[in-house]
């Protein structure tokens, strides 16, 4: 008994061992595999996502530039990240769900495309002197996040995050057409502050004034005094807030709307408090050297207060229930799905890979191209007429230089600056919308032929502004190094598609090269002479100063 006992139990051992090794690892193991499988895994899925962006780097660079320059947009820094965070919020109340599908590798090649695309490619929408693009710089960045929550995710999770997916379409936030406003949105905010410091008898000397209301120490009234920058902002915060609270599609518009007006509302009490601080600081200097500063604490505290008022309205309760998909926990582990997600994470590498390697030399030029000792000061005249060059500097944007800029004086006349735009913009550069941008409308106006060196009559944009303080004459002409050529005019309604020959740079058959842009400018101080008067005389100094130019061999200089 004995013996057959011990063979029983030596027998029936092997019989075990025998049945696990074919049944494959235990759920326990299966287990342990995956706590350090699946971060790793997950990890370079991250790490891969990230060296991506390198193929987007002339949309983040625009981005960054538009983010960092332009203060009505800067807010567009913030929605990449919220995009990423609230699609991850859905991933994981969906319990990190992978039925990712191959699909979204094509939303990745279309991301990839379209950002190529649009080195060549120009597609705008004209409305009027506005033009807004039909693929701009977010669309490669909406199809590649989109890719990657279809490729790993799969449709499901990508159909609840529409919203956070679509938000990633607006990091800049509004469009270049809303300047079209800006210029009526600062005239009733100019007539609010005038009217108010009427009210207080603080009346404005002079009707025409646009500083606010000293030129010592006075504000400009330009974008940041119109109330579009609050405005966006609450409406961005409405928005955001309406997703995030699953709120009715009525009461989501009542809140964007609500919160828009409320921005802007808040921006009279600004410049209301602001006529309220001049008149106190006026005479004093300790308070007239921090005027500028007062208006930051002003306005900052003005829209701290309107954002929790609307937080406040907005905690009411809302007669659609909360619907949250439930959290889940994370899916198990089998084989073949770890083999799926491993298989995908690596086709997903090669693809990057490939794309970052052949962007890699366009972005260490791009990089090169910010060290501003590309252009040199040797490109400008030394003299031009009787003009002798006194000094030069560059202009930049968001630490790029963007135009090589030299000053000349000559007995008897003014110190007349001389800039060329170096930077590349699909359009030719027009410094008057720059100065429409700053608030300002051209008391005058108008396309004039002008005598140049050797005999060249080049049609010049010439507008005269008067800001209260300082009388300014900019003429801009657009030249190519065999002829110059008048600037073109948005004025209908239609679809523009432009292809350009070379990256950013549309050069025009036959004429040698791409245009330059060219701008003389004249400022003098205002004085007690008409603004026609002054602008004559500016004008016979801008006539002086341009029939020495040779507009040819300037923009030869600069291709």
């Amino acid at each position: 008994m004995k013996l057959g006992n011990e063979a029983t139990i030596e027998a029936t051992i092997p019989l075990s061992g025998t049945l696990d090794a074919e049944s494959g690892p235990t759920e326990r193991q299966r287990s342990d595999n995956s706590c350090w499988t699946l971060p790793l895994v997950w990890s370079g899925v991250a790490v891969t996502a990230a060296v991506g962006c390198i193929g987007f780097y002339r949309e983040i660079f625009l981005l960054w530039t538009v983010w960092t320059s332009d203060s009505l947009r800067s807010i567009g820094i913030l929605i990449p990240p919220l995009s990423i965070l609230l699609t991850l919020r859905v991933w994981k109340q969906l319990g990190w769900e992978r039925k990712g599908s191959w699909w979204g590798f094509a939303l990745i090649g279309l991301a990839f495309g379209m950002s190529a695309l649009r080195q060549f490619l120009l597609v705008n929408w004209n409305v009027g002197t506005a033009s807004v693009s039909l693929l701009p710089a977010s669309s490669p960045l909406f199809f590649y996040w989109t890719g990657i929550i279809v490729l790993f995710a799969g449709w499901r999770v990508g159909r609840q995050a529409a919203f956070p997916l679509v938000l990633m379409l607006l990091a800049t936030t509004v469009p270049s057409s809303v300047n079209v406003i800006d210029l009526q949105l600062q005239s009733v905010s100019a007539h609010v502050a005038r009217g108010f410091a009427t009210l207080i008898g603080f009346r404005p000397t002079t009707p025409a004034l646009r500083l606010m209301f000293s030129p010592d120490f006075g504000m400009f009234i330009a974008p940041g005094c119109d109330g579009i920058r609050g405005a966006v902002t609450m409406g961005y915060i409405a928005l955001i807030l309406g997703y995030l609270k699953r709120v009715s599609l009525r009461r989501w518009i009542l809140y964007v709307s609500g919160a828009v007006l409320l921005g802007y509302v808040f921006n009279f009490a600004r410049l209301c408090l602001l006529v309220i601080y001049y008149k106190i600081a006026l005479g004093h200097s300790s308070l007239e050297q921090v005027a500028k500063q007062a208006d930051y604490v002003i306005g900052s505290s003005l829209f701290l207060i309107a954002t929790v008022l609307f937080l406040r309205v907005a905690r009411l309760k809302d007669d659609k229930k909360d619907i949250q998909a439930p959290f889940g926990n994370a899916p198990t582990t089998d084989l073949a799905g770890m083999w799926s997600l491993v298989g995908k994470g690596a086709a997903f590498a090669v693809a990057v890979t490939l794309v970052a390697s052949v962007q890699a030399q366009g972005l260490k030029t791009l990089w090169a191209d910010r060290n501003p000792l590309r252009w040199s000061p040797d490109l400008v005249p030394k003299q031009v007429g009787d003009f002798i060059l006194s000094r030069t500097w560059y202009e930049q944007v968001a630490g790029i230089p963007v135009m090589e800029t030299a000053a000349y004086s000559a007995p008897g006349s003014s110190e007349i600056t001389l800039g060329i735009w170096v930077g590349h913009d699909p359009y030719p550069h027009n410094s008057q919308n720059c100065w429409m941008a700053r608030g300002l409308s051209a008391g005058e106006r108008a396309l004039i032929a002008l005598p140049t060196a050797y005999g060249q009559n080049v049609p010049f944009d010439i507008s005269f502004y008067n800001d209260g303080a300082t009388q300014t004459v900019v003429a801009t002409a657009l030249c190519s190094p065999r002829s110059c050529r008048q600037y073109p005019i948005r004025d209908d309604n239609k679809l523009v598609v432009l292809l350009l020959t070379r990256p950013n740079t549309a050069t025009v058959p036959g004429e040698g090269g791409h245009p330059v842009a060219i701008i003389v400018r004249i400022d003098t101080p205002v004085k007690n002479a008409s603004e026609s008067a002054a602008y004559q005389d500016m004008s016979a100094e801008l006539r002086r100063f341009v029939s020495g130019l040779d507009l040819s061999q300037l923009s030869k200089a600069f291709q």
